[in-house]
């Protein structure tokens, strides 16, 4: 039951022969380019390049909620050469600044946002700590350690990592889970008795020097009575080690600065 953009309808719309394919982490999708004004909020970007979808093999984009996705890493990795929009919107002047922050609320989509050109200073009370990224390719940066406990569980001579909005969990190499899984009582499958969850330790991220808490009430998911663990096996090599994908059980904990004028991602502790 999703809405679907209909070319047909648009009088500003610019077809291409021009074919597509992309795999995400999870689902993928086949379709061709076009051009058309794309409007986000007050927002109105010209000739803006952009995927038709024409097949989603398998049911993950059938269930979702969303209708599309709004890529928003660098121009590098940009499927067909496209010019993602966030460019656009820079290129054209439509952004008072060259960066766009993020908050997740905790109680699903009601208050969540994207702000497009700035910086909600109410969701920055607490500082922001800037960290340099180390690929212009996602929102790529380097972690130097994760502990539980004072204990360094892995990544303890530095690893990458991604802060992704597209990625509900936290994504960790299949070791380093099985790790966190033995570490938290969790079974293989993420379950956890719900009772334990207060007796649980935060899992630390130390970035850039700082520490980034994630406390047992960010990670435990609970649902029909059961409790698991907010964490997927994923091994991503890159030329720096292995990546983590920082996705939205980080998020919720922290406001997310994306800025492209310094390249750097800023976090701030949720007031």
């Amino acid at each position: 039951n999703h809405d679907r953009f209909n070319p047909s309808r648009s009088s500003t719309f610019i077809g291409t022969n021009e074919s597509l394919y992309i795999a995400y982490g999870t689902g993928s999708m086949s379709g061709v380019l076009g051009y058309d004004t794309v409007t986000v909020a007050n927002i109105e970007v010209l000739n803006q390049i952009f995927g038709l979808a024409e097949t989603e093999p398998g049911a993950f984009f059938y269930y979702t909620p969303f209708d599309g996705i709004l890529g928003l890493a660098f121009p590098s990795i940009a499927s067909s050469g496209a010019t993602p929009v966030f460019d656009n919107m820079m290129m054209q002047n439509l952004v008072a600044k060259d960066l766009f922050s993020v908050y997740l609320s905790k109680e699903g989509e009601s208050d969540s946002f994207i702000l497009f050109g700035a910086i909600d200073p109410y969701y920055t009370a607490n500082g922001i700590t800037w960290i340099p990224l180390s690929a212009e390719t996602y929102w790529q940066i380097t972690m130097n350690s994760v502990t539980i406990s004072g204990r360094a569980i892995a990544c303890a001579f530095g690893c990458q990592a991604i802060v992704d909005t597209g990625t509900s969990l936290l994504a960790v190499p299949e070791r380093t889970l099985t790790v966190i899984l033995r570490i938290l009582g969790a079974s293989s499958s993420g379950l956890i008795s719900c009772s334990s969850v207060s007796r649980l330790p935060s899992i630390i991220f130390h970035i850039n020097g700082k520490a980034f808490p994630v406390p047992p009430s960010a990670y435990v998911m609970k649902s029909d009575g059961y409790c698991t663990v907010g964490f997927q096996g994923m091994d991503v090599p890159t030329e720096s080690g292995e990546l983590w994908i920082l996705g939205d059980v980080f998020i919720r904990e922290y406001y997310v600065i994306f800025n492209r004028a310094t390249n750097m991602v800023g976090l701030s502790r949720l007031p």
